[in-house]
């Protein structure tokens, strides 16, 4: 495992520990996450499925850290977009011609 720009990547893929995690908490075996990311090895995934059952609480604080900055960001990008959106619907309103 290895953290790039904060991210765990399996080996020298561009494959986030956090993808098989998901996958793994969803009960999917080793063999189909292999198919999904046909660029690990099944020896990779059982490698990264093992660091994460080594250091669950680690990577646990970590997922749910990443959740929270998704969640923020995304709020963030609603409210932003909702005053987008208002902003066009006054100019809207503001230049249609009565009658």
């Amino acid at each position: 495992m290895k953290g790039v720009e904060g991210q765990y990547l399996v080996g020298s893929t561009r494959v986030s520990l956090d993808s098989l995690v998901y996958l793994f908490r969803e009960g999917v075996s080793a063999e189909s996450m292999v198919d999904s990311y046909p660029a690990l090895t099944l020896e990779q995934v059982h490698g990264a499925l093992a660091f994460y059952l080594g250091n669950r609480r680690k990577v646990d604080a970590y997922l749910a850290e990443g959740q929270r900055n998704a969640e923020s960001q995304h709020e963030q990008s609603r409210q932003t977009n909702a005053e987008l959106i208002a902003k066009l619907q006054r100019a809207r309103h503001a230049s249609q011609i009565p009658g």
